[in-house]
């Protein structure tokens, strides 16, 4: 069954060329211009992942993204400028799944496209991880979910990838590269200090002070650990 993706961005040119790139990989696409019209296709096709550009007329790329993980869970792509780092960063933080900057290569776009695809897939069909325990940190990997203290922490679905991979063995040090190819599939040059954002938006959720962690340390020049319980 062929996979539908969304394509947002209100200039024309660059969704007739990622359209027709996606169509030759084998994928549905379906296009907009505005948030707007981006959430009506989201209603009608229920696409299976979305390509958005931050800046777009009337409801921008980041606003999308929060309600598009919050209602539908659809996995989203977000394109920025170089220059726009801010966005970047708080379009991770919102949810996004990845990001992509202009100017980008068509063919960078598929395949990221495809990575997150196999991440989503690979993410439902092993829920078979059980319940990972570190000190009052839980994650339970059957449901996706993690509680620190008892509390219920919303945590996106890549922020839980990197969270789990880790807390699965305590104690053993991962680099950028290792974690992101842990979660993607793939590893991409210039992509690992995503990771960085990553790590950073759990800590805050998960009430961990990166001065004096409890849970995520970092292992300076090398990349992150999960404590092992004393």
């Amino acid at each position: 069954m062929r996979r539908t993706v969304l394509v947002v961005d209100d200039n024309e040119k660059i969704v007739e060329v990622l359209a027709a790139y996606l169509e030759a990989s084998g994928y549905e696409v379906v296009t907009a211009h505005d948030g707007e019209a981006a959430i009506e296709a989201v209603r009608a096709r229920r696409p299976d992942i979305a390509l958005l550009d931050i800046m777009l007329p009337g409801i921008d790329g980041i606003e999308l993204t929060r309600r598009f993980q919050r209602d539908y869970d659809l996995p989203v792509i977000l394109v920025t400028a170089k220059t726009e780092e801010i966005d970047r960063l708080i379009g991770l933080e919102v949810g996004a799944d990845d990001y992509v900057s202009k100017p980008f290569s068509p063919r960078e776009v598929v395949a990221r496209v495809k990575a997150v695809l196999r991440r989503v897939d690979r993410a439902s069909e092993s829920a078979a991880g059980g319940m990972l325990v570190v000190g009052d940190l839980t994650i339970d990997t059957d449901r996706r979910e993690v509680t620190v203290a008892g509390t219920k922490v919303d945590l996106t679905r890549t922020e839980f990838e990197i969270l789990a991979t880790m807390a699965a063995h305590p104690g053993r040090v991962y680099s950028r590269l290792q974690l992101l190819e842990a979660v993607s599939g793939d590893a991409f040059e210039g992509y690992e200090r995503t990771i960085d954002a990553h790590v950073k938006n759990i800590r805050k959720k998960i009430g961990d002070d990166p001065k004096e962690p409890r849970y995520i340390r970092t292992v300076f020049g090398v990349g992150y650990k999960v404590e092992a319980p004393s």
